[in-house]
This record gives structure tokens, C-alpha cells and sequence, in this order.
């Protein structure tokens, strides 16, 4: 028996989200006295895999197969289910991003699992097995009791923390079969976006809400996220008006994101928009009105003109990097 946990690599890299993973997944298999299963899906090389064994994988695996260098839901998910079932899995992990929103529930249907999505705690139990997730726009926490044999969770990004615990594991490369009737989505055209960082992948994150007035004044936000080598950042009213794009939208129906330091400018701090930022370690609220719940949430606040304020930070930020 074994907890079976998904890693995600982005052209055969892993990120903080595969370590994370990997930690709270360790974290199950110490709970239930069990050894955890680490894999990732394509050729990756020994070295980037071995790093998974850094955070408490007991056996990683490479599943292969030309079939699946192109990811498809039906292909993946089945090769996934045939794993856990070889494995005799009894907990199998992913990410709750999209990748693993769209395998997540296709397995749980293969292996007649139960599933908890969006989990961000350890199990408080595992008898019955019992996890929690955010509810109510992160106001609350909600307990969920799995029945089944095995339990399929997706855990929120940037939810747990990331603990080395080395166990030296070897790399297996696994030669899988895939159904070729499954395997049917082809890829016509790839464009990739770079030199921008990842929101998710950021510790620092300078966000703009509609304080800012205009898209014509983010200049001063970008050029501080660029000096505290962070991400840009916006609240849902400011993606839907075109003024920043969607990829940047953080909150309840954006990106779920934890960096050490969120700075919001010129943000209410609507309940939804906390839901996504509300597990930052600390965040700066800059505001003109006094009364606005981002101060609420916030360790830190600067009451006043997003317009003036910013320009004095970008100096300030300067004057200490010299």
C-alpha cells in the first residue's frame, strides 16, 4: 500500500508546486505508515527527478510513452488509475491547478474514489479520513469525510509548506501502454510567454485594484515588482475592464497564490479577492480610504493616494538597492 502523488513538470522542470506536493504527500504517507510514490508523466531528466526525493518521495517514477507527450485528459487519467491500482494506492495527490482539476475527478471515476478538491490542511483524521478545505470565501473551513477504499485530493497552491526530508530515492523510467483511442489531442500551435514571472511561482506579488484609476498608471507598479524581483497582480473589476490581464487576476475565481509579501494598491479587499490572497505571509495594504477591509487582512497599511505612494516607494526601493 502507498500514497501516490502526481508531479507536474513544465518541459521536463519541476517547480515549488512539485515540492509542495511532495511535502504534503509525505506528510499523508507518515500519517497512514505508508511509503509515498512520487511520478511525473514524459522524460525528465535523473537529476531534476532526484530533487523529488528531497522532500520525502520514496520511489519516483518517469512514466513514458510517445502517446502521452501531448497531454490528454482520457490518456493520462487511465494510465494514472492503472498505476494507483498497481501501486495499491490508497491516497493519490495532485495539484488543484487545472491540470489537476481536469485528471483529478476522471481518476476518481476509474477507481471509484471519493474526492476532496481544493484541500489545505493535513488530515485532521485518518479514520475516517477526514480533510478540510476553504469555504464561505475563505471565511470558514469545511470538514470532508472521504468513505471510500482510496481518496483522490487536489491541494490549494501555495497552501503547505515545503519540507526537505531526503530519502535518496533512484529514478525509475517506466515504459506505460496507452489506449491509442484515447490518445487523440493534437497540438497545432504553442506560444509561450517569457520574461514574466509566474504569479504562483512569486514571493512577492504587487497588486492593483481600481484605485489605480486608469491602465495608463501602472507603470509605477510594474517598475516596483520589478525592483523586488516579483510579479504583477490585479483584482477581478480591473482584468474584466481590460486594463491588466486575466492571467493576473488573483482571488475566489482567479489564481490562489501565498507569497511571503502581497502588496496591494489601491484594492477594497472584497471577500472574494481576499479568498485568493488571504494565506500571504504578510500583506501591505496601500489605500485612501481608512475604512476599506483590505486593512483588515493587512499587517501593514499605508492610508493615502496610490498615485503619490507608489512613486515614493519605487525612490525608496532605488535609494536602498545602491
Amino acid at each position: 500500500m502507498s500514497v501516490l502523488v502526481f508531479t507536474e513538470n513544465w518541459d521536463g522542470k519541476f517547480k515549488k508546486l512539485s515540492y509542495e506536493l511532495v511535502s504534503y504527500a509525505s506528510a499523508i504517507a507518515g500519517m497512514m505508515n505508508m511509503k509515498l510514490t512520487a511520478f511525473t508523466i514524459g522524460r525528465t531528466g535523473e537529476e531534476e527527478l532526484k530533487e523529488l526525493g528531497r522532500y520525502g518521495a520514496d520511489r519516483i517514477l518517469s512514466l513514458v510513452n510517445p502517446a502521452l507527450e501531448v497531454m490528454d485528459n482520457r490518456a493520462w487519467a487511465k494510465v494514472i488509475a492503472d498505476l494507483a491500482e498497481k501501486e495499491g494506492s490508497k491516497v493519490v495527490v495532485f495539484s488543484n491547478n487545472m491540470t489537476g482539476k481536469a485528471l483529478a475527478p476522471r481518476v476518481s471515476v476509474r477507481l471509484k474514489a471519493g474526492i476532496a478538491s481544493g484541500v489545505s490542511r493535513l488530515p485532521v483524521s485518518t479514520q475516517p479520513f477526514t480533510v478540510y478545505k476553504r469555504a464561505y470565501s475563505g471565511n470558514a473551513f469545511a470538514g470532508v469525510v472521504i468513505k471510500s477504499e482510496i481518496k483522490i485530493l487536489t491541494l490549494a497552491q501555495n497552501s503547505y509548506e515545503i519540507i526537505e526530508k531526503p530519502t535518496g530515492a533512484i529514478p525509475e523510467t517506466v515504459e506505460v501502454e496507452v489506449d491509442p483511442s484515447l490518445a487523440v489531442t493534437t497540438i497545432t500551435e504553442t506560444q509561450k510567454q517569457t520574461g514574466k514571472m509566474l504569479l504562483t511561482d512569486a514571493e512577492i506579488v504587487v497588486s492593483g485594484g481600481r484605485g489605480m484609476k486608469s491602465a495608463d498608471n501602472w507603470a509605477p507598479l510594474v517598475e516596483l515588482a520589478s525592483l523586488l524581483n516579483g510579479a504583477t497582480a490585479c483584482s477581478r473589476p480591473v482584468s474584466d475592464e481590460g486594463w491588466r490581464p486575466h492571467e493576473e487576476h488573483t482571488g475566489q475565481t482567479g489564481k490562489i497564490i501565498a507569497p511571503n509579501l502581497y502588496i496591494a494598491v489601491g484594492i477594497s479587499g472584497a471577500t472574494q479577492h481576499l479568498a485568493g490572497v488571504s494565506s500571504s505571509k504578510y500583506i501591505v495594504a496601500i489605500n485612501n480610504d481608512k475604512d476599506a477591509p483590505i486593512f483588515e487582512a493587512a499587517q501593514y497599511g499605508i492610508v493615502g493616494d496610490a498615485m503619490k505612494v507608489l512613486p515614493k516607494l519605487v525612490e525608496a526601493v532605488k535609494t536602498l538597492k545602491k
